[in-house]
């Protein structure tokens, strides 16, 4: 890469004072890790003992992902840990994110249905990265819910709280000696907006204007009681950390109107804010949040709102449950205000009167949702920091798709070199506390509902090989340069 178009990464992003290449290294003990899903690369789907998910029960139903895919055999993972542990350490990554399938463990979610088996799989995975001196960040929670515990509500059931909690003691219990960051929950607001309201994810369900607020507010409750689970019972000798990773686009104001500008904070606060409020300050959902959602309901003719109420000790209780937190970011939004008109149909898309928009000169990833603004990254940071004050950061989820086998993909190249760039001018120049960064993907998997089109790895997976072959891409190598390198002057390289 030349001066010149190391200076702008992107031909679309030229601000000299946004957007030119800053110089310089992460700290030493900077955590540099990858990351990865149990349904979407494991496979082995009904094998020694594991129970069904709801993202099989999904998968297999006709007409619910692209081609009808399923995550039947996904990647292999579960047979070829070796061959994974191995891309790890050619990348010289730190630190290795995966997650934990509820369904392997607790085949019926319950702790009567312990799976001997499942625990003796995930023991081989963290004993083959403790060879390797990499280490796990572990999520309890990435979508894939015991099919059993659906059958009676799943997570529009109060009860699921106390499942979830017997399920982490298990893990903790039978893990937590080889394992310091623990994550509860994997973006809770598109599993339970897209699970319970529009029904595009497993479990499929489309209770609109109620299923999200209902979901959201028990797994909250729910995250709470596994983090004083491991407070009280763990931390002492295991000497871990426990959070969540919420996920937020940066939402930018379409214009300079008043409007929008308070329009834009407002999506802010009633997404990344929904969740990352009552966990982070006061145990409650943030007051604007309150407020427009019982507007709605009343507009509806409702009498009480259609968002839950934490009671004053579940507040007490909630509130401060974080050691750290967890970030997934891929893009940004414009924002609009745009009331909507009456009568209104209940649903949370219509709650908080926005539009959501991007703009045809930002570049784009395969999926749909995802254009490509660095710049957006780095405010989003600084909006944590005021609003959340110094916490410690994990960046646990960036990266981007594409659709194809590309082994030189070199817009994911550009993609990494341009988000991590932000990310350094975030800490060193805003003091954001960053303390780590993975990237999604360590390779191409079962891409939820859109199956195997969007590839998100920076390791191309042969799905149509039976043994999965894994080839790393550009995108791998440009990776394991920055890890190393860092962003040096070009009169150094």
């Amino acid at each position: 890469m030349d001066k010149a178009a190391e200076k702008f990464i992107f031909d679309a992003f030229h601000d000299p004072g946004r957007d030119a290449l800053l110089h310089g290294k992460f700290p030493g003990d900077f955590l540099w890790g990858v990351a990865t899903a149990s349904y979407q690369i494991e496979g082995a789907w009904d094998v020694d003992g594991k129970g069904p998910s709801v993202w099989d029960s999904f998968s297999h139903s006709e007409g619910k992902v692209y081609q009808n895919q399923t995550g039947d055999v996904a990647c292999d993972s579960y047979n070829k840990i070796e061959r994974d542990v191995e891309m790890l350490k050619e990348l010289g990554v730190k630190a290795y994110r995966f997650s934990i399938s509820w369904s392997r463990i607790l085949p019926t979610g319950t702790v009567e249905s312990f799976n001997q088996a499942g625990v003796d799989y995930y023991n081989r995975v963290l004993s083959a990265l403790e060879v390797a001196g990499i280490e796990p960040m572990v999520t309890l929670y990435h979508w894939d819910l015991p099919q059993a515990l659906q059958d009676i509500g799943g997570w529009e059931n109060d009860m699921m709280a106390v499942y979830f909690s017997d399920y982490a003691d298990k893990c903790f219990r039978e893990f937590g000696a080889k394992i310091k960051l623990w994550i509860t929950f994997n973006e809770p607001l598109v599993f339970t907006t897209h699970g319970y309201e529009i029904g595009s994810h497993a479990p499929g369900l489309k209770h609109s204007g109620y299923g999200a607020y209902r979901a959201g507010h028990t797994l909250i409750k729910a995250h709470a009681q596994a983090w004083h689970l491991y407070d009280d019972k763990y931390r002492s000798r295991q000497q871990g950390k426990v959070s969540i990773a919420f996920n937020s686009d940066w939402f930018e104001p379409k214009t300079d109107s008043e409007k929008d500008k308070v329009a834009a904070q407002r999506a802010a606060t009633l997404s990344l804010g929904w969740f990352a409020h009552p966990v982070l300050v006061n145990g409650d959902y943030p007051e604007l949040m309150k407020e427009y959602v019982a507007n709605a309901s009343r507009l509806q003719g409702l009498s009480t709102s259609r968002l839950p109420q934490f009671s004053e000790s579940e507040k007490k209780t909630i509130a401060g449950t974080f050691d750290f937190l967890g970030l997934n970011h891929y893009t940004t939004s414009y924002v609009s205000h745009k009331a909507t008109a009456h009568p209104r149909v209940a649903s949370f898309m219509l709650d908080c009167d926005i539009e959501l928009t991007k703009d045809d000169a930002w570049p784009k990833a395969a999926s749909s949702w995802l254009s490509i603004v660095p710049w957006g990254m780095r405010r989003l940071l600084g909006w944590i920091k005021e609003h959340y004050g110094d916490v410690p950061i994990y960046i646990t989820e960036n990266g981007m798709s594409q659709s194809g086998m590309d082994i030189k993909d070199e817009l994911r190249v550009k993609y990494f070199k341009a988000y991590i760039n932000v990310v350094l001018k975030a800490h060193l120049i805003d003091g954001v506390n960053v303390k780590g960064y993975f990237a999604w993907s360590l390779m191409d998997n079962f891409e939820w509902a859109q199956g195997y089109r969007e590839k998100f790895g920076i390791y191309e997976v042969n799905f149509e090989h039976p043994e999965r072959l894994r080839t790393p891409r550009e995108s791998a190598k440009a990776f394991a340069e920055i890890i190393n390198n860092g962003f040096k002057p070009p009169e150094e390289k």
